[in-house]
């Protein structure tokens, strides 16, 4: 059965301020969720501000309508992954946004569905899909994968420390029975590395995130998505993005440096500026995180960490 809850956005007074809409503004939430976040924008926008909502998960784009269905035709909808912005953007007339708001990894309402697969809370088929009408489930792709692939993935995603163990274990379980529910899965992680021991979170959560982060291809997306978002942005516009844990941060982080660039010496004098196009100023200096009072509130805020970049008003036609 299907769980609904009221969206609570994370750090959203310090993305209100970052973005800096003025009236009437243009923008996009590249990652519509539950809309918090763009009910925020949209009010922020008054009276004639646009917003379009990007999702993959149809649920979403069907939850968020509703909630948001009183600001009319000024808020807007499109069914699909934000690596394909630039392509949604333009279908939809959102070219030169004033703001874009990236609000990265799974959301409440999909971990606390649990049919979805996301948690291993509650028995449910090994779905993990954030777009369930398309790609292969997490227990296909565990059926299809090598052993080397699986603890890779482990490794990488997860950075669990046991991955060859949980992959190895994986790999036994299901030449003898296919691996097909959530428990099943976190059952046979914890024994593949000895149980909880103590441990803060279930030893079974870092399978869990890596396998989500494969079965949706999320890395590739937040690359692809980013550099999207600032062709996007019109000259002066702000991209914030809010992600939860370092890997997701690390791309975000090194995005914004390659696009932030740096004055070079020259041996013959002078300097030139070398970076990627378009130029960006980084608003954010450090990645802003909730305080105490938000993170006490809100337990997935504890780990979020706002970045915010400006894109510059001459991108040399590079943009």
């Amino acid at each position: 059965m299907m769980v609904c809850s009221v969206h609570q956005p994370v750090l959203r007074a310090e993305v209100l301020s970052g973005l800096r809409l003025q009236p009437d503004a243009v923008c996009i939430d590249a990652t519509l969720g539950g809309g918090g976040h763009a009910e925020a924008l949209l009010e922020a926008a008054a009276p004639h501000g646009r917003l379009l909502g990007l999702d993959r998960d149809p649920e979403a784009l069907k939850r968020s309508s509703d909630r948001l269905a009183h600001f009319g035709a000024r808020f807007q909808t499109a069914h699909g992954n934000f690596a394909e912005i630039r392509a949604l953007a333009e279908t939809h007339g959102f070219w030169d946004a004033d703001a874009i708001l990236m609000d990265m990894g799974v959301s409440s309402d999909q971990l606390d569905t649990p049919e979805r697969g996301f948690s291993f809370r509650h028995e449910a088929p090994l779905d993990m899909r954030m777009d369930p009408t398309t790609g292969a489930t997490a227990a296909e792709w565990l059926a299809g994968a090598t052993e080397t692939e699986i603890a890779n993935v482990i490794f990488r995603y997860g950075e669990d420390r046991a991955s060859r163990r949980i992959a190895k274990r994986i790999v036994e379980t299901r030449d003898e029975n296919p691996i097909r529910t959530t428990t099943e899965l976190a059952a046979l992680v914890e024994m593949a590395i000895g149980g909880r021991k103590g441990a803060r979170i279930h030893p079974a959560t870092r399978t869990f995130q890596a396998l989500r982060m494969v079965v949706n291809d999320e890395l590739t997306s937040i690359e692809r998505g980013l550099e999207g978002a600032l062709e996007v942005l019109k000259p002066g516009g702000r991209l914030a993005v809010i992600s939860f844990h370092s890997l997701e941060d690390r791309i975000v982080k090194q995005t914004f440096r390659r696009h932030e660039g740096r004055e070079i010496s020259l041996y013959e004098g002078g300097s030139e500026w070398r970076g990627d196009f378009p130029r960006v100023t980084r608003v954010t200096r450090k990645p802003v995180e909730a305080g105490e009072q938000e993170r006490t509130a809100n337990p997935r805020a504890r780990s979020a960490k706002l970045r915010i970049v400006e894109k510059g008003m001459q991108n040399d036609g590079k943009a």
